[in-house]
């Protein structure tokens, strides 16, 4: 009798293979699993790590991410939408979990840990917990605003610890949460507990890589899209870094249009009092600061020129057109951090353009004869506030007028206390 099966053509069918059973999805079988097993864990998180960890390579984490990740943060599994499906049933759903959890940044520490674990240890996990995260801010409405403090602050933990990326905040720009004020309310808090792990500093530039610095103004309705709306809503909930980051980014547009706008008047040789108010207007207008005009006009004074390829004439026909630009930029370093960074643009651009190098003391002196810059300036330009570019070759420059100007300093003092 022959052993092997003949090719049936009716519809009959084949037993199913013992294999072929365990492929069906049961994601219900599967949070049964997960429910006892948290619940027997209990609030001790270390227990829960090591059993979630454990049970990784008996079931199917990778079919069943967003089960697991749904269980973990809001105790059951969620509909489309956000509402729990737990069939009436409290055995299918557990209080250990992120929305159960006490309201305080140790509890979202603690939460976040064995999140960072669990994907640690199953590398797989992490696309499905940025696609989960991505999912429950879409589903914020659904959520009282006590579990929605707890997800914004365990999401800016996560994203400091570099367990979740910033792009998954661009769920947040969803028009319906958006409308309601969500948004707005969920970020401040989620960069709040961002900014209590980490800087100000690498906020913003895990912000600008993700390519999101130009659209948090997104986080509020259409109408309120501005930078005062923004800055006073970030400012009031005790995020200046961020308004003033905005204001930053915006300026940084302003500013391209001021420096070609300026580039163009400097190359017409407008009188420097049409220029100074011009740029005064702008300021205004704008709501710039001096330290972010100075650099401009620097730029644009050394723009407006061709200069000459022999080092030897270079500065001779450097000094000159410095000369006449000189009263432009006094009136635009009055204050001393103004003073610094036109330094250190002057430092930068001598190194950067190779015939300038030896031209470089003799420009300073001219800025201080001139009333473009204070010795107070010069001296903490040269004590610490230089940049690394040349420093030793310009330091060595300007060796001799420093000690010049503090000898003249204490000569001032002494004349003073004789007085």
């Amino acid at each position: 009798m022959n052993k092997h099966q003949k090719p049936v053509l009716t519809g009959q069918r084949f037993k199913t293979r013992k294999r072929d059973e365990k492929e069906k999805f049961e994601p219900t079988v599967f949070r049964d699993t997960i429910v006892q097993g948290l619940n027997e864990a209990g609030d001790d998180l270390e227990a829960v790590a090591k059993f979630l960890d454990s049970t990784g390579s008996r079931l199917d984490y990778r079919r069943y991410a967003d089960t697991l990740f749904d269980i973990l943060i809001a105790g059951s599994m969620l509909a489309p939408g956000g509402t729990r499906i737990d069939d009436g049933d409290k055995t299918k759903v557990t209080d250990h979990c992120v929305f159960s959890a006490n309201e305080d940044y140790e509890s979202m520490r603690n939460y976040a840990q064995v999140f960072s674990k669990l994907i640690r240890r199953y590398k797989y996990l992490e696309k499905a917990f940025e696609d989960e995260i991505k999912k429950l801010l879409l589903f914020l409405k659904a959520f009282s605003e006590a579990e929605q403090t707890k997800l914004a602050v365990l999401t800016g933990i996560l994203l400091a610890g570099g367990t979740l990326p910033a792009i998954i905040l661009t769920s947040l720009f969803t028009e319906n949460i958006v409308k309601e004020g969500i948004s707005a309310s969920f970020a401040v808090k989620l960069f709040k507990a961002w900014m209590s792990e980490k800087d100000a500093n690498s906020v913003t530039s895990a912000l600008r890589k993700a390519n999101l610095d130009k659209r948090l103004l997104e986080l509020f309705p259409a109408n309120r899209q501005n930078v005062d709306h923004f800055s006073k809503y970030f400012t009031d909930a005790g995020l200046k870094e961020l308004s003033d980051f905005i204001r930053v980014q915006q300026s940084l547009g302003t500013r391209k249009e001021l420096q070609k706008e300026l580039q163009e008047r400097l190359s017409q040789e407008c009188p420097t009092k049409e220029v100074v108010l011009y740029v005064k207007e702008e300021m205004k207008r704008n709501d710039l600061p001096e330290t972010a005009v100075i650099g401009l006009l620097w730029t644009c004074i050394m723009n407006a020129v061709e200069w000459n390829k022999k080092e030897e004439l270079v500065a001779e026909q450097a000094l000159k057109h410095l000369k006449q630009y000189a009263p432009l930029l006094a009136v635009f370093s009055t204050q001393g951090q103004s003073e610094l960074i036109l330094l250190q643009k002057v430092q930068e651009y001598c190194y950067d353009n190779i015939h300038f190098m030896k031209a470089f003391q003799k420009i300073v002196v001219l800025f201080y004869k001139a009333d473009v810059l204070g010795e107070e300036a010069i001296l903490k330009w040269y004590k610490e506030a230089h940049v690394a570019k040349g420093k030793s070759v310009f330091l060595d420059q300007m060796k001799k007028f420093v000690e010049w100007l503090q000898n003249a300093e204490e000569e001032s003092e002494s004349e003073g206390e004789e007085n």
